[in-house]
């Protein structure tokens, strides 16, 4: 077990380059709730709607949205588990499944995915607002993602205790205005009868379908033990991660398709909105991506703190925030499916050798990040991760089942088998 002592930032930093130690855990409520803030996204339902868009609604959209988050859920449970075991985050236990320098490709690869979400996140709620309000000023529109890129990341900033303090207040306004819509659009569609009746008007393969469901929180869920990492207990976060991707994503891809369906809208705002409730869909607009935004920034603060080994997790957030409302100026709001396609290739593989170095070679018997001595690249890792990538690639061009599924199989069964032929872990 990791040392909690070690140095790289205390409580006022939340432990970025430590183990979080016994006497700072949380219990499942606190859990819970920050973690169904974060699966509660506007991208999601986007993404929710594009699918309905492609499948009849029983049993084949159904069945889709329950694989996809079924798999996404299975896959942050395993490290939610890891994380409360060892009291560490992603991209320290990828200093020993990477290497100290190759951990560095993590720290970027899953830093950079959620800068890329911060600006989309930034974009889409700048953009939405001036739709709203009917205006189309270009310089209005750069206003407003520079005004909410500097604001979203305030929790942020804070850190744990901010992310908590807005989800306990944003979590049940969200949920009712949720069920609330979901009701009303059930009315207007005249129930399941005319859900089915409704034909397809788009076409996608199963596989990418699946592969949206699940990218759409690929690198989140990832890093998922940001915040794991702080319970109590291995049940404790393994059920709340269950039930926060499980429900809470699986929820928000359903709502995105009940939309597309019913009112061609994928975005719950504009659903509210088509519904006569404009206010009430401003309020759903800001709660929604300000609860998963700083989340997202927070992930980018920890990556980054490992990167650069810097204990200053707060100075780290502000810069990633100011990325991501550079890149938000630039069009990322644009480039939503093809992000999600490339996260559903890139990010799985790395959660699965993480899984192959700690659960199965070193079970959880991870030595103090301050004494280990670690090597600057693992191979194992590093062609494990490759490989997986690759598979995850080749499944998803030719339509060979799933991608992220192939993704995480190979890397986690090459790891496993590369790690054992080359040496025993130290």
């Amino acid at each position: 077990m990791p040392d909690s002592k070690s140095s790289g930032g205390g409580h006022q930093e939340d432990y970025p380059l430590s183990a979080v130690p016994e006497d700072d855990r949380r219990g499942a409520a606190s859990l819970y709730v920050v973690l169904l803030g974060f699966t509660f996204f506007t991208a999601t339902m986007w993404s929710g709607g594009e699918v309905g868009r492609a499948f009849r609604f029983f049993p084949d959209l159904l069945i889709i949205i329950l694989a996809g988050n079924v798999l996404l859920g299975a896959y942050v449970a395993v490290l939610a588990h890891i994380s409360a075991r060892t009291g560490l985050n992603t991209v320290l236990l990828s200093r020993f499944a990477f290497g100290e320098r190759g951990s560095g490709l993590v720290d970027l690869l899953l830093g950079l995915t959620q800068v890329g979400w911060y600006a989309w996140g930034t974009g889409t709620v700048a953009t939405v607002l001036l739709r709203l309000i009917g205006l189309d000023e270009p310089w209005l529109l750069y206003l407003f993602m520079i005004v909410f890129g500097a604001g979203f990341c305030w929790t942020a900033y804070i850190g744990y205790r901010g992310l908590e303090i807005l989800s306990i207040i944003a979590v049940p306004l969200m949920l009712v205005l949720i069920f609330w819509s979901m009701f009303r659009a059930w009315i207007d569609v005249d129930g399941l009868a005319g859900l089915t009746a409704i034909e397809p008007g788009a076409s996608m393969s199963v596989s990418n379908a699946i592969t949206i469901v699940f990218g759409t929180f690929a690198s989140g869920g990832t890093q998922v033990t940001n915040w794991t990492r702080f319970a109590r207990t291995s049940r404790t976060a393994v059920l709340a991660a269950l039930s926060a991707f499980l429900l809470g994503n699986g929820l928000m891809v359903f709502v995105g398709a009940l939309g597309a369906l019913v009112y061609d809208r994928a975005d719950l705002v504009e659903v509210l909105v088509a519904q006569g409730l404009l206010l009430p869909g401003v309020a759903m607009l800001f709660l929604n991506i300000w609860t998963t935004q700083d989340n997202t920034i927070y992930n980018f603060s920890v990556a980054g703190s490992n990167l650069l080994r810097t204990g200053h997790r707060r100075l780290v957030t502000l810069g990633g925030a100011a990325l991501g409302t550079v890149l938000a100026v630039l069009g990322m709001y644009d480039f939503l499916v093809p992000f999600l396609l490339l996260l559903g290739v890139l990010i799985p593989p790395v959660g699965a050798v993480i899984v192959a170095d700690a659960w199965i070679n070193r079970r959880l018997q991870l030595p103090a990040l301050a004494g280990a001595s670690l090597p600057a690249l693992s191979v194992p890792g590093l062609v494990a991760y490759a490989a997986g990538c690759l598979a995850a690639l080749l499944s998803q061009y030719y339509a060979w089942g799933l991608p992220p599924l192939f993704g995480v199989g190979v890397a986690l069964f090459l790891h496993v088998l590369l790690s054992r032929a080359v040496a025993k872990p130290a």
